[in-house]
């Protein structure tokens, strides 16, 4: 089994800033890629952005030039910087893994979700 566990959500105002964490723990024999999506109030879930093993990363349109995702291999950890906020970002946020738990098996796994608040 595989464990996510996110940290560092909170209410912030617009223009502030706030860093998401998200560290995988258990049976990981390889992580493929890694994923923050986000659901706000009456709205669908989205990937808001996703970084795979060979470093590749996509942001949706709305958040580049504000957010970065980055990693940290050697602690199965991902980060999201968000900067410049905007009330539009508030939502539940959560984080995907792709691992692999042996050479041949891997499957998708969810953190339980960070609020994130943004006042205006």
């Amino acid at each position: 089994q595989v464990q996510l566990v996110e940290s560092g959500g909170g209410l912030v105002q617009a223009g502030e800033s706030l860093r998401l964490s998200c560290t995988a723990s258990g049976s990981i024999f390889r992580i493929i890629s890694m994923a923050w999506y986000r659901q706000g109030p009456g709205k669908q879930r989205e990937l808001v952005a996703s970084i795979n093993a060979g470093g590749g990363i996509e942001y949706v349109e709305s958040v580049k030039g504000r957010f970065t995702i980055s990693r940290e291999n050697a602690k199965n950890t991902v980060y999201l910087q968000m900067t410049s906020l905007k009330p539009e970002d508030t939502a539940v946020y959560s984080c995907n893994g792709r691992i692999y738990e042996t050479p041949s098996t891997w499957r998708d796994y969810w953190g339980q979700g960070t609020q994130v608040t943004v006042s205006s």
